[in-house]
């Protein structure tokens, strides 16, 4: 029996519940998953884990063995990995996970980035603006819109992502002025739900005066490519992180509505399962990432 691969297996069903899961993450057979937890249970003399229909959960000593075995093999790999990575560079796969909004624009270019640094890298980018369960979905690190409640989670603060009002010119020439806040109230609006507050107001803010707009919106979306495709077409004015128009404002396809005025700001996390040992792959990367992000525009600490 490979020991080290039996205690990976082992950790991957902790963190799991399921040995479908873990082979499904592992990318061996279940069968062969069930037969090194056997093999594991048999070589420590112990049962590990408890079965029932609906998940697996460790017993008092499959939870020992877990906490005691995360440190060890942290330091295999990072043995290993400085041995690869005096050689190749960083090798594996990274699962990363973001909105789109930053993911598209940003993450994808700066994940590209280090790739080319670390040639052995493999990422895949998963792109939706809904938090997920970072250890179930089997994620590496995550850039996450608000503090995650998880306990499970490590969250490192990036900063705020500052939220503005923009449109076409061609609708401002067709539908303004606007000169105030009150000249919304009647105005096609294209939202995302993130800049609404839960009672479906906006709040804008015009240095320390806040000003709230009850809104009916023509559309209310979750994709940020159909908010930015509506705004561009002269569908309406939009809510929109800067980080996801700053070019466009820069070309003059799109303008600021109400210059003076910003939507209140999300706070964006950079997370990663603290339940799982943090690889020196991972690690690395939130150390050449971490700064890049913070410097995208529309960021501020």
């Amino acid at each position: 029996m490979d020991l080290t691969f039996a205690l990976r297996t082992f950790a991957r069903i902790v963190e799991r519940g399921s040995l479908t899961a873990a082979a499904r993450d592992l990318g061996i057979s279940q069968p062969a998953v069930s037969k090194l937890l056997v093999k594991l249970e048999t070589h420590t003399g112990s049962r590990l884990l408890e079965r029932s229909a609906r998940a697996m959960r460790p017993t008092a000593d499959g939870l020992r063995l877990y906490k005691a075995s995360g440190a060890a093999l942290q330091t295999i790999d990072q043995a290993i990995d400085n041995v690869q990575r005096d050689r190749i560079g960083h090798v594996g796969r990274l699962r990363l996970h973001a909105p789109g909004c930053i993911g598209e624009r940003h993450l994808a270019r700066i994940a590209m980035a280090f790739q080319r640094k670390h040639a052995g890298v493999s990422i895949d980018l998963i792109l939706h603006n809904s938090a997920i369960d970072l250890i179930h979905a089997n994620v590496d690190l995550a850039i996450q819109l608000g503090r995650p409640s998880d306990r499970n989670v490590v969250a490192k603060r990036i900063g705020s992502s500052r939220r503005i009002l923009v449109a076409a010119p061609s609708f401002v020439a067709e539908h303004g002025p606007f000169k105030s806040v009150a000249s919304l109230a009647d105005t096609a609006m294209i939202v995302t739900d993130a800049s609404l507050s839960d009672n479906g107001t906006l709040a804008l803010i015009a240095g320390k005066s806040t000003s709230r707009l009850r809104l009916k919106p023509v559309l209310r979306t979750n994709s940020t490519t159909v908010l930015l495709d509506a705004v561009k077409s002269g569908h309406g004015v939009g809510t929109a992180q800067v980080l996801l128009v700053s070019s466009e404002l820069e070309s003059g396809s799109l303008v600021r509505v109400l210059p003076r005025h910003e939507i209140e700001p999300s706070e964006l996390y950079l997370t990663y399962p603290s339940a799982r040992f943090l690889r020196p792959l991972i690690r690395s990367f939130i150390d050449f990432s971490l700064p890049l992000i913070r410097k995208v525009e529309g960021i501020v600490r």
